[in-house]
């Protein structure tokens, strides 16, 4: 099955991750400047209010960086959703990325309504979910969505713990249609692997984090850079949903890493437009590709090394 056109002739076959805190428009412009799909949660705007000056920003700057660079390839904006009973913002975020014709919705933790399926197709966009399990991916596909988004095991943030090796071919037997694979995809090589496994791109999250244009703490980066795949915790402590986070920023917690408590979905609640942001500013998410980051460049230079790496990975197999 042929991706849709959205996903078609990007720079480089990747999807920036919508990460929280973190992706604001300076980090998306670049990501979209470089030819790769460029993310942000909705969330991330805060007041609600700031949602549609931020698209407002990065759709006129990057309509203005096309006329300035008509050969320039521009990747496409994607915004992530939250679907959970307590995100009171949902229907407004919803109804102001449809006003604003944004291509790509990433949808997390629920497989999103008819509604908004139906709305973002009303002008041609398309909706990817994050799945991390095989029941996971045949519910959202059961709804409606165009694509699933694999975050399999080793991956940044709210991760699972299915290898990609699997989890690719169990949803490549139901689905012929977009993935996307994420999971300690940190270099061009990897993304060419998730290619060779069934993907159709690759998902990076923490990679970015370690950017020029991300918004994070100089120590987050730094911790990033500092690490390796044996610093990367494991836990549903923080938000009640289990992800990947730096040994560091725990320890610098007053926690002890290999002694946390366990926690329940319960604690993750969007009422106040975050899911206790603190632990996001304090606890640092993290994929275990960090011990292959071992700089803070530009989101331009990233991604042109990212493209000599993919391309050396092609001839070392010798792929045309």
């Amino acid at each position: 099955m042929a991706l849709p056109a959205v996903l078609q002739h990007l720079s480089l076959p990747v999807v920036g991750s919508p990460m929280f805190i973190v992706s604001y428009p300076e980090l998306v412009l670049a990501q979209c400047k470089a030819g790769i799909v460029g993310s942000f949660p909705a969330l991330n705007a805060r007041p609600a209010e700031l949602l549609d000056e931020w698209l407002t920003q990065i759709q006129s700057e990057l309509a203005a960086h096309k006329a300035a660079n008509p050969d320039a390839v521009i990747g496409p904006i994607a915004v992530n959703q939250i679907v959970h009973q307590s995100n009171a913002r949902l229907e407004q975020d919803v109804r102001v990325c449809v006003e604003h014709k944004v291509p790509i919705f990433i949808t997390s933790l629920r497989a999103p309504v008819k509604e908004m399926i139906d709305a973002v197709h009303s002008y041609g966009g398309i909706v990817l979910h994050d799945v991390i399990n095989l029941r996971h991916a045949q519910k959202a596909l059961e709804a409606g969505v165009d694509g699933l988004i694999l975050v399999a095991a080793g991956a940044g943030g709210h991760a699972g713990t299915t290898s990609p090796f699997a989890l690719v071919g169990e949803v490549r037997r139901i689905f012929d249609g977009p993935i996307v694979l994420s999971g300690a995809i940190a270099n061009g090589g990897s993304i060419l692997a998730a290619q060779a496994m069934g993907a159709d791109l690759a998902y990076m999250g923490t990679r970015f984090i370690a950017t020029k244009e991300a918004h994070a703490l100089e120590e987050y980066k730094r911790a990033i850079v500092d690490a390796q795949a044996a610093d990367i915790i494991y836990t549903n402590l923080f938000t009640g949903v289990h992800g990947n986070y730096i040994r560091e920023s725990i320890v610098n917690a007053g926690l002890d890493p290999d002694a946390l408590p366990e926690s329940n979905k319960g604690a993750m609640n969007f009422a106040e437009g975050t899911s206790k942001a603190k632990a996001w500013k304090e606890i640092w998410g993290a994929g275990q590709g960090v011990g292959l980051m071992q700089d803070v460049p530009s989101v331009a230079e990233l991604v042109q090394r990212l493209k000599h790496e993919y391309d050396d990975a092609k001839t070392r197999l010798a792929i045309g």
